[in-house]
């Protein structure tokens, strides 16, 4: 994978976590898009990710997500994003509509659980 983004994933209760860092841009979102698919174990209900040390999201940022959302949703699995109140992607988040399609959490915690909104 690029230098500009990495990725950990890990089972959180009944999560699967994706911790993605750096910067999600053209130069590396189907790469990364592809790292997530792998990541992902099939058969897995719910998903989120976390955009918490995501540093820069262009365009190409934001259609990976998009795309993302509508497989999952696809597929019945439920997708969220954690974005902090403060982080510099989430604005740019809000202005595509995103939060439409996908809820935004400020945090991961145990409270995701709860039944899809």
């Amino acid at each position: 994978m690029s230098e500009l983004a990495s990725i950990e994933a890990e089972q959180k209760g009944s999560w699967f976590l994706l911790r993605l860092h750096g910067e999600i841009d053209i130069s590396n979102a189907r790469e990364l898009a592809a790292a997530i698919e792998a990541a992902v174990p099939n058969g897995t209900p719910r998903i989120a990710v976390d955009l918490t040390h995501v540093s820069y999201l262009d365009s190409a940022g934001v259609k990976l997500l998009m795309q993302l959302a509508d497989r999952l949703r696809a597929r019945r699995r439920v997708l969220r994003l954690v974005v902090p109140e403060n982080a510099p992607i989430r604005a740019v988040l809000e202005l595509t509509g995103l939060p439409g399609l996908v809820p935004l959490e400020y945090h991961f915690d145990e409270g995701l659980d709860a039944p899809e909104r």
